[in-house]
């Protein structure tokens, strides 16, 4: 029941189901999902690489993307923007109807209220909305750029640093990345939005929601316990 309404892996049922007082061993949890046929039937063998995980600080690293909400709302196409604070994996999501560098400060300026911790750098990809390295006509003749950037130059007055990650490489975005995968298959397929309003209502619910789940890359706590736990030795408060 839990897998068909959350879609949630065995690993987090396993979490789920623990603090819900019931104690059954994740494998326990596969063997039954499998049993029942809530497994994908063709899985593919992925190279496992060993990686040393940073140990980051909330806001010390702030993964901020764009998503195109699938469909047309009343005639009109809505951009999702979001951010996810790579140490906690706390995030928040905004709708606007356009994907422009006004937008993108607009957004930054209302992660930086909403995030308790100061946010000390963020990371986007390439798109003319966070920079425009890529852009050939502001180029100079040693490929240095002829203006900044307005995010850029909004950054520097705010002492955020804004790394880019290399052109073609998305996965270095991962965290952001990854929400966004489960924003298409839990959010987006499972509701059908008939107003702007509809929407952000429902989403101010999923962001909630995806803020108190358990993740594997937190060893099973919610962003907002891991928040929680932070916050006893060092305040402030979890985010919204």
């Amino acid at each position: 029941m839990i897998r068909k309404k959350t879609k949630k892996c065995a690993l987090k049922i396993h979490w789920q189901l623990e603090k819900e007082g019931t104690l059954i061993h994740s494998r326990t949890v596969g063997k039954i999902l499998k049993k029942e046929g809530l497994v994908r039937k063709y899985r593919v063998k992925r190279i496992k690489y060993k990686y040393i995980k940073a140990e980051r600080k909330p806001g010390e690293l702030v993964e901020i993307d764009v998503k195109y909400v699938p469909g047309n709302i009343e005639n009109k196409e809505y951009f999702q923007y979001t951010a996810v604070d790579t140490a906690s994996r706390c995030r928040h999501l905004e709708v606007f109807a356009e994907q422009s560098n006004y937008h993108a400060i607009a957004f930054l300026k209302i992660v930086m209220g909403k995030f308790k911790y100061e946010i000390r750098a963020i990371k986007t990809d390439n798109h003319s909305t966070f920079t425009n390295w890529y852009t050939g006509t502001n180029k100079r003749s040693d490929m240095t750029v002829k203006t900044l950037h307005p995010l850029d130059i909004f950054c520097g007055r705010h002492n955020i640093v804004h790394y880019l990650i290399d052109k073609g490489k998305p996965n270095q975005n991962g965290t952001v990345e990854r929400s966004h995968r489960e924003d298409q298959e839990k959010f987006y397929e499972e509701n059908d939005f008939k107003t702007f309003a509809h929407l952000q209502k429902k989403m101010v619910e999923w962001n909630m929601y995806y803020n108190n789940l358990e993740h594997c890359g937190l060893g099973g706590k919610t962003p907002n316990e891991f928040l929680v736990d932070y916050q006893k030795l060092n305040p402030p408060n979890v985010c919204a």
